[in-house]
């Protein structure tokens, strides 16, 4: 799905790894882990998040809620070196603490998301999401992203994975 990204600032209480001093990054990468682990046992983006930062493929925003705990996390790639392509910030993978409020979180993430693009000169955001994870796509429509790509996932063996209502995960497996 993808969304043009407007002028508009939004406030969010996001920040980028790539800012984080080096002795955070391990931090943030150990929160990013505990919450793909809520999501899906043994989910790790830790290699993904690094290498994106260091092959200058894009950056990985990081959502902190109150207390400063990790509450969302969006591995986002832009520009035609990546698997973004010209002109798109692209969600590689996007996901929520799933607890109450995820519905919250996920529309500050999205936000967060916009504010990655914007700040890398990305005209528009380009995301995946499955449809089993109905509350995150009606969120994107309201939105106002619109399907660009319909795929098809299969899974062996079929089970659901972290592909179920209630959960806040943007993913693509092209």
């Amino acid at each position: 799905m993808a969304l043009p990204v407007g002028a508009q600032t939004i406030a969010s209480a996001a920040s980028r790894y790539s800012a984080l001093p080096a002795d955070e990054r391990q931090e943030a990468e150990d929160a990013c882990r505990e919450l793909a682990e809520e999501l899906y046992p043994g989910l790790d983006l830790s290699g993904e998040i690094r290498t994106v930062t260091a092959r200058s493929l894009g950056d990985t925003a990081l959502l902190w809620d109150q207390d400063s705990r990790l509450a969302g996390f969006a591995v986002c790639h832009w520009g035609p070196a990546s698997e973004a392509g010209g002109g798109c910030c692209f969600a590689k993978f996007a996901a929520v603490r799933p607890a109450p409020g995820a519905d919250k979180r996920f529309g500050a993430l999205l936000d967060a998301c916009a504010m990655v693009a914007r700040e890398a000169g990305m005209p528009n955001v380009l995301a995946g999401v499955n449809l089993a994870r109905e509350e995150a796509y009606r969120q994107m429509v309201a939105r106002g992203f619109r399907t660009m790509i319909q795929g098809v996932t299969m899974h062996r063996p079929n089970e659901p994975g972290y592909s179920s209502p209630g959960l806040f995960v943007l993913d693509d497996w092209r």
